[in-house]
């Protein structure tokens, strides 16, 4: 009977109601009624059965339906890729957060396997809740926190509303209810929650009332049923044409990715096999082009070959020149150190000659210093490609110019050699003479006069003798300059016209100690020459003109350039 006069009470409210327009209310209210209905039944109904309650007892299922759309009331419409989406479960799984206890509902619903919606993980949400004995406390935690709901409900949902914390209240009265669900085998996902309103119109009383009351009851139950039923349809009808909608869509923008796909690939086709074309005919331009340029290089190397043994015949004659120079120049300073330690008293002219030797040095290292810059100046120009075969045709002909004034020189040398080797062999013998005489003279104490000419006569020779070996002097320091710069010139016209650098695979043996080269004996290359050593006859460095930094030459060449500098020096 309680059953039967609040059902009537519920449609009295709705009949004697029809100014509230609001269809969020109205929805509300019913949600609230058809909740409190069904929690009384499901209590009532345990108690009497007296056992644990399993998934298929019926008013355990239209709990669950009854709660979902409580839940599902003024939920907000996500809208994603495939369609729109309108699920329980974003809410719920906040409670995660805002209780730490529930985590463990949380993990295990996203681990079961056969779930794959959001709305079969929220079912099984609340079953797991159920059997805890905790869904009043997990609810009532989310209703608390109404400002984070803002983000799924609408303004007048009813979670939102007080409707929600009176259910949450409600839901107090389950803790007194065993379950024992399985959850794994249902299929969560596919489950269609319609409210069943027929269990709820069932009185066991009915007898005790008139027939015309029964009728009425009966066709508003229906009324209410059928209003409900197409309220859920028409929802569900919307959902379908919405995600047909947009599978339609996808399925156009497919459609025309595929069209363009296909353009694409055929396109990188047709440009495969351009390039393959394209491919074959540059390999073909390559090989034509390493035929010519392997026979240039050849051509080159046979040049540079014929080249190299021209100079190392003018270098063999240069250096027979200039041994030749040395032996004579090594004899005029044996000359000239027996004449030095025979007169004492010319030791104060010589170190007036000594100190005009240190400025003649210091004019020698300003003028090397030139030579640098001209050296610096000489390098810059190499990479003018046009001017430098002029100015290597001027450095030419400034050699042979050089050369024939060398060769002038020498000659003249030679006569002021002769000319003073005559002149000291008679100023020798007149010495001599006049010593004899002024041996015999010295006693004769009459000839005081004479003496003392001979001494004014003596006087002149030595000053006339000291002049020609200054001038001897001069016409040396002179030469060696001249052979100087002939050298500077050598080395420029060398660094100019480039060493052949002889590559890695045209040697296998060291050039100097003609050992095989391996992986503990690996290949250097010398800076001056351009030839493949080893470590051993190459561990040298030196600095060369065209390098700002002492570099790695070979033993053969760190000689020569060593012999080089001392004579310069």
């Amino acid at each position: 009977m309680y059953l039967f006069s609040l059902i009537q009470l519920f449609v009295f409210m709705h009949l004697c109601c029809p100014a509230v327009k609001d269809p969020m209310v109205v929805e509300r209210s019913n949600l609230l009624s058809m909740m409190k209905l069904s929690i009384k039944v499901l209590i009532q109904s345990s108690l009497s059965l007296g056992r644990t309650l399993d998934s298929e007892y019926p008013p355990l299922q239209q709990f669950f339906v009854v709660l979902e759309h409580c839940l599902k009331h003024g939920l907000k419409v996500r809208k994603t890729f495939i369609g729109q989406n309108k699920s329980i479960w974003a809410p719920l799984e906040l409670i995660e957060k805002l209780c730490p206890e529930s985590a463990d509902i949380s993990t295990s619903v996203r681990d079961m396997p056969g779930i794959k919606t959001g709305l079969g993980r929220a079912r099984a949400w609340l079953h797991l809740a159920l059997m805890q004995k905790k869904i009043a406390d997990y609810m009532k935690e989310l209703i608390n926190r109404r400002e984070l709901l803002g983000e799924f409900y609408e303004p007048g949902a009813l979670i939102m509303e007080e409707e929600g914390a009176v259910i949450v209240g409600m839901l107090v009265g389950l803790n007194v209810i065993d379950a024992n669900l399985c959850v794994k085998g249902e299929d969560l996902d596919s489950q269609v929650g319609v409210i069943d309103f027929s269990m709820y119109l069932k009185d066991p009383q009915a007898t005790e009332t008139t027939q015309d009351d029964s009728k009425m009851t009966a066709i508003l139950d229906q009324k209410h049923y059928i209003e409900e039923l197409n309220r859920h349809l028409s929802c569900t009808v919307t959902d379908l044409q919405a995600k047909m909608d947009s599978l339609e869509k996808t399925n156009s923008k497919l459609i025309e990715e595929l069209t363009a796909a296909t353009d694409r690939i055929n396109a990188l086709r047709e440009e495969q096999e351009q390039l393959k074309q394209e491919n074959a005919h540059i390999l073909q331009t390559s090989q034509r082009k390493e035929e010519v340029t392997l026979q240039d290089s050849q051509l080159e190397l046979e040049t540079y070959r014929q080249t190299r043994q021209g100079l190392d015949e003018m270098y063999s004659v240069v250096w027979k020149q200039y041994k030749e120079e040395k032996r004579i120049r090594q004899e005029l300073q044996k000359e000239l150190e027996l004449q030095i330690g025979l007169k004492q008293e010319m030791e104060v002219a010589m170190k007036l000659l000594e100190k005009d030797t240190h400025e003649k040095q210091d004019t020698l290292v300003a003028l090397r210093q030139q030579l640098d810059q001209v050296k610096n100046l000489n390098l810059q120009m190499f990479n003018k490609a046009q001017e430098s075969d002029r100015v290597a045709q001027k450095k030419e002909e400034d050699m042979e110019r050089l050369e024939k004034k060398m060769i002038q020189m020498e000659a003249a040398m030679k006569e002021l050699e002769a000319g003073l080797e005559s002149e000291l062999s008679t100023e020798k013998e007149q010495r001599q003479n006049l010593q004899r005489e002024l041996h015999r003279e010295q006693d004769n104490s009459g000839l005081q006069m004479e003496l003392l000419d001979l001494r004014q006569e003596k006087k002149q020779l030595q000053q006339l003798c000291e002049e020609q070996e200054q001038a001897l002097q001069e016409m040396g320091l002179h030469l060696s300059q001249s052979k100087l710069k002939m050298e500077d010139f050598k080395e420029v016209n060398k660094a100019l016209k480039g060493h052949a650098w002889l590559k890695d695979d045209e040697a296998t043996r060291c050039k100097q100690c003609q050992k095989e080269f391996s992986i503990s004996r690996r290949k250097h290359h010398c800076r001056n020459c351009g030839d493949i050593y080893c470590n051993s006859c190459s561990s040298n460095e030196l600095a060369l003109p065209s390098y700002p930094r002492p570099v790695r030459v070979c033993d053969i060449c760190h000689s020569l350039l060593l012999q080089r500098s001392s004579i310069r020096s």
